[in-house]
């Protein structure tokens, strides 16, 4: 979530919704909470009609930026071994 919202700086609720599509409204809503609350995220409301909010990372969440590039290169170079340990532990079946 805040690596989405560091990528593309500002995103509305619904945006974020569409680009982690396997996160529910609540718990979405739940995680941009603590990130507000733990100074990562800034909510914007804008008073209009429809009303409009909007989230991106404050100064320290972007301080985050290089943590995920570091995390975006290890999945690089890690992915093929990380799909080969899913399929051996899948064959292997429920212990």
């Amino acid at each position: 979530m805040l690596w989405v919202l560091t990528h593309h700086d500002r995103l509305r609720f619904t945006e974020l919704q569409q680009r982690l599509p396997a996160v529910s409204p609540k718990v979405l809503t739940q995680r941009l909470r603590q990130l507000e609350r733990d100074g990562l995220v800034t909510r914007t409301y804008h008073a209009e009609m429809p009303p409009r909010v909007e989230y991106e990372p404050t100064d320290l969440g972007r301080t985050l930026s290089p943590v995920f590039q570091t995390l975006v290169t290890w999945a690089n170079s890690h992915l093929d071994q990380v799909i080969a340990a899913r399929r051996r532990y899948d064959a292997a079946g429920p212990v």
